[in-house]
């Protein structure tokens, strides 16, 4: 019986198997210290790991024990209370005082909850499991450093490893045929004159032409076997080369109303938002632009640190940034060539008569070209203007149009989760 031995060294991770199994395990409770941990961190402590407190009820196992059975008879020294045949209520902690409650006392001892670490790579793994950007289907040459190898035929030259047995049998055989041809030939006319002469009386001269056939036979067949079965020149080999492997082209617009009805706790709670997708798309997406568009009454497109950083506020004119969504579009990104989605975040309030103004820049401008649109409306209030003219769009562009409100921190990441989860087919770039 042959045994194989895994000697492959874990670094430093010398139980990475066992982890694994562990995580795979307590996977419930760390989807739920992770769903915690995105309510009640601050936006710059999103990326690092977190502690996974295990309660010890999870984490017991099921024992079995010898009892005792049957029907005993004990005197129990000291009794005042009870006489032969009472029945004995059963402890209403189940027994012992040895097995611990959570807190410390003089009677037994106590276990206290399994804690321990995960890293910043399995934290996102986690937070961002069975995620996906919808319907990315359009595919270009974003660049040249993605390959991949394709068959191309057969070349003479290559790897052994890559080497075509059917093509070089099939060369091999065709040479043979050639080469040994005219010596085919020709021993076939040797056999010929050789059963010619044995009809012929036998003499001298018979005698000397037999003699001198069969020499020639003899050095035709070793001419023959002297060529080699197979040659160099017959080995062919799998060709393979390297084309450009399409990456799909993908921009994410990042819309946030910044404007004074935006009070602090919900621009925190829409930048946790964007925090989580842009985390999202720079763990998933090597390839993937990010535009960050701020707005009050007027649109600016900033750079990441303006866009979580930035105090600038004012009034609230939302199609300001619509517009400007709908004209960089068109200046820099081709709908035909790139997957484009937009995720907005506001309080839903704004001015009256611009309603109508988003909606001529969504229905014209953004919604034919865009793959997703997400919008999320935050605040306890009852739904504002915006929120019902999103809602009318929704039915118009129900494939690609989510809508969602979130009313707090602890809301954030199951809203997050359900705007961007993956559906089946759909494949990650």
């Amino acid at each position: 019986m042959a045994y194989i031995v895994d000697r492959r060294l874990n670094s430093k991770n010398k139980s990475l198997v066992n982890r694994e199994r562990f995580l795979k395990r307590y996977q419930k409770q760390i989807r739920r210290a992770v769903s915690d941990a995105v309510s009640r961190r601050n936006i710059t402590d999103m990326e690092q790991g977190e502690s996974i407190t295990i309660p010890k009820r999870d984490i017991s196992e099921p024992v079995f024990r010898h009892g005792q059975g049957g029907r005993r008879d004990v005197v129990h020294p000291g009794n005042k209370e009870f006489i032969e045949g009472d029945r004995i209520q059963r402890p209403p902690g189940g027994g012992g005082g040895g097995s611990g409650s959570g807190d410390a006392s003089n009677s037994g001892d106590g276990m206290d909850d399994f804690v321990f670490q995960i890293s910043q790579k399995e934290f996102l793994e986690y937070l961002f499991e069975d995620l996906a950007l919808p319907n990315m289907v359009k595919r270009q040459l974003l660049s040249m450093d993605s390959f991949d190898y394709k068959r191309a035929g057969v070349s003479e030259v290559g790897n052994p490893a890559q080497i075509n047995i059917v093509r070089s049998m099939r060369s091999a055989h065709a040479r043979r045929i050639a080469l040994r041809g005219k010596e085919r030939r020709r021993r076939r006319e040797v056999l010929a004159e050789l059963e010619e002469l044995d009809t012929r009386e036998a003499c001298d001269e018979v005698e000397e032409q037999r003699l001198i056939l069969k020499t020639e036979l003899e050095h035709l067949n070793v001419r023959m076997h002297a060529i080699p079965w197979l040659d160099d020149f017959d080995l062919k080999y799998n060709l393979k080369i390297k084309v450009p492997k399409p990456s799909p082209k993908a921009v994410m617009f990042c819309v946030m109303d910044v404007s004074g009805s935006m009070t602090q706790e919900i621009k925190d709670t829409a930048k946790r938002f964007f925090f989580l997708l842009y985390l999202f798309l720079k763990k998933n997406y090597e390839k993937i632009d990010v535009v960050f568009i701020r707005h009050h009454t007027q649109a600016q497109e900033v750079d990441e640190e303006t866009f979580f950083y930035a105090r600038e506020t004012g009034g609230t004119v939302v199609s300001s940034a619509l517009n400007l969504t709908g004209e960089i579009i068109k200046e820099r990104f081709a709908p035909d060539e790139w997957n484009i989605y937009v995720a907005q975040a506001s309080d839903g309030d704004n001015w009256h008569e611009d309603n109508q103004h988003c909606h001529d820049a969504l229905v014209h401008d953004v919604l034919p070209f865009v793959q997703y649109y997400t919008y999320i409306e935050i605040g306890d209030r009852d739904p504002q203007g915006l929120w019902y003219l999103y809602e009318h769009l929704q039915g118009d562009f129900a494939d690609r149009f989510a809508i969602q409100r979130v009313r707090n921190n602890a809301e954030i990441y199951p809203v997050f989760r359900e705007l961007f989860k993956k559906h089946t087919g759909e494949e990650m770039a």
